[in-house]
């Protein structure tokens, strides 16, 4: 295999690029999960994220430097055992961040479909548990090479090392397949894990609705009932939001990593026996789309938080209107004031305080109406010879907007049950004696 050093600029741009971008957006996610609510820190799914922020950015500071200085130096900076410390973060922190977002999904799982299971055994002190031994395990799989069990290697375009996928002797060949075949299973248990939350909460979103429809069918009336509360929150919809799309993020870089590994030791060492040359730019494309997925994972982290978005929005709009503010102070100050300008500023707060006068005018005349209306209707019942003050029924209490439709559905007066018209009241309850 060649391993010659192609120096472009462009690509030591690239790099550079994703290494800023990728430890700024990892900072930026640590931060907001830092300052969060406590609430919210304190639950297990977070400390998950907080863990998967962590990974990301020691594997963007392990990795990406060493790349920007082969090419910089237009050559391997180190010898063997630089190759080997690159090899093993790069097995390492693909599979530890896999592990910790099938770790995600898992818990997503435990806590939408089994809630006493997950409320009894579950918490933040089990979710650092489950990160230990995730690092733990992880260092045992991707050290193997170090100690003769796979190899590492430098590949085309001599800029980065990992596992000897096209190994000729047995041992090699049984790691690739073993480190392969564990990115499958977390790939596999991670989506069968999301598909069944997805599952539970449109069911249990669609029995809600049935239930809502039955009790407005039976009551005949939808303003009768109160609405029903949600079955799932909105910081547990926001956690599986949040979990799907950093899983399609995961997928669409990793899969062809996963994807070509299993194909290069499949395939490649019989090819290379028979004299063919192997793919290097699909081995260069497959590790670059692996490269992006702890860049961008803290970005969805990011974006996904409604409230942050909503802040940075709100300031960027104050900074404009503060921009544009001084501009307008600056051309206010060479601008001499004009007559008709103060004539048109006296007439804005003339027409202001007419406008506030008739407003208040108005909301004046439809209490005095309501009044009245209240007045009339306790004048008749206090004359009927049945009265008692302490048999007041209060059990048909509407809202202003609903009763102003149905005064317009039904202007005539409505009959109780008990034989006695009576005349519903704009803007408070009617009372059946």
């Amino acid at each position: 295999m060649s391993n010659s050093l192609r120096l472009e600029s462009k690509s030591l741009v690239t790099s550079a690029t994703m290494f800023a971008v990728g430890v700024l957006g990892n900072l930026i996610a640590i931060v907001v999960l830092c300052i969060s609510k406590k609430e919210q820190k304190e639950t297990t799914f977070y400390t998950l994220v907080c863990g998967m922020a962590i990974t990301d950015l020691l594997g963007t500071c392990f990795t990406s430097p060493v790349v920007i200085a082969t090419y910089v130096a237009s050559r391997w900076p180190g010898g063997a055992l630089l190759c080997h410390f690159f090899s093993f973060s790069m097995l390492f922190f693909g599979s530890a961040g896999t592990s910790i977002l099938c770790a995600m999904a898992v818990e997503r799982y435990l806590a939408i479909n089994h809630a006493y299971f997950y409320s009894q055994h579950i918490d933040r002190t089990m979710a650092r548990f489950v990160l230990l031994v995730t690092y733990l395990a992880n260092i045992v799989l991707c050290i193997m090479p170090s100690f003769g069990f796979g190899q590492h290697v430098k590949h085309f375009p001599g800029t980065w090392c990992f596992l000897n996928w096209r190994a000729m002797d047995p041992l090699g060949a049984c790691y690739s397949f073993l480190y392969g075949g564990v990115m499958l299973v977390l790939i596999a248990v991670t989506v069968l894990c999301n598909l069944a939350v997805c599952r539970s909460l449109v069911g249990m979103n669609q029995r809600t609705g049935i239930v809502r429809t039955e009790l407005c069918e039976q009551a005949a009336s939808r303003r009768l009932f109160p609405r029903l509360p949600s079955v799932t929150s909105a910081a547990e919809i926001q956690m599986f939001w949040l979990l799907i799309l950093m899983t399609i993020v995961f997928l669409i870089c990793s899969i062809p990593l996963v994807v070509r590994i299993f194909v290069n030791q499949l395939y490649g060492p019989a090819y290379i026996s028979a004299g063919g040359k192997p793919d290097y730019r699909s081995d260069l494309l497959a590790i670059r789309f692996a490269s992006f997925n702890p860049i961008l994972d803290p970005w969805v982290y990011i974006l996904c938080r409604k409230n942050l978005l909503l802040k940075g929005c709100e300031r960027l709009k104050r900074a404009a209107a503060r921009v544009k503010d001084g501009g307008r102070a600056n051309i206010g100050q060479h601008t001499p004031p004009s007559s008709h300008s103060i004539d048109t500023s006296y007439a804005s707060i003339r027409t202001a305080s007419y406008k506030n006068g008739v407003e208040l005018e108005v909301s004046n005349r439809n209490k005095s109406f309501a009044d009245f209306a209240m007045r009339q209707a306790w004048e008749y019942d206090i004359a009927r010879a049945n009265f008692h003050p302490f048999s007041v029924e209060a059990t048909a209490m509407l809202t202003v907007e609903d009763e102003g439709v149905a005064d317009s559905k039904h202007p005539g007066a409505a009959t109780s049950s008990t034989g006695r018209s009576t005349t519903p009241l704009s803007g408070h309850c009617y009372l059946h004696v």
